[in-house]
């Protein structure tokens, strides 16, 4: 699939805003970001804002985000973003992004990967 430079910028923005949304704890915000895969999986706000604070601090509470080149990983549309955890630990987040039947992208998962000694 070819991700055109409006889809960049959608990709980024739905993280971005995703990102405001656990900053501020509004649940239902960043919950509305994810994709229907995701929202199955966890079936309400409360309960996907709760496995992010617990298992995905640096996404939860990141000291700095920046965007990496969006790529594609096993097919999968990926956007890499290094993120700094409350710890200061370096790490890498590669979202996996899918674009909806009304062209609207969604979080169709998130996966970090540690940059320690690299």
């Amino acid at each position: 699939m070819e991700v055109t430079d409006s889809d960049t910028i959608n990709i980024r923005s739905v993280i971005e805003h995703q990102l405001a949304a656990f900053k501020k704890d509004d649940a239902q915000g960043a919950f509305a970001f994810a994709s229907q895969a995701i929202q199955a999986q966890f079936g309400n706000p409360e309960n996907f804002m709760q496995m992010v604070k617990t298992s995905y601090p640096a996404v939860y509470r990141p000291r700095s985000v920046f965007f990496e080149k969006v790529t594609s990983i096993q097919g999968n549309i990926t956007q890499p973003v290094l993120l700094l955890s409350p710890d200061g630990v370096p790490l890498r987040a590669l979202y996996f992004m899918e674009k909806q039947p009304d062209n609207i992208w969604r979080i169709n998962g998130c996966f970090l990967v540690s940059l320690e000694g690299k």
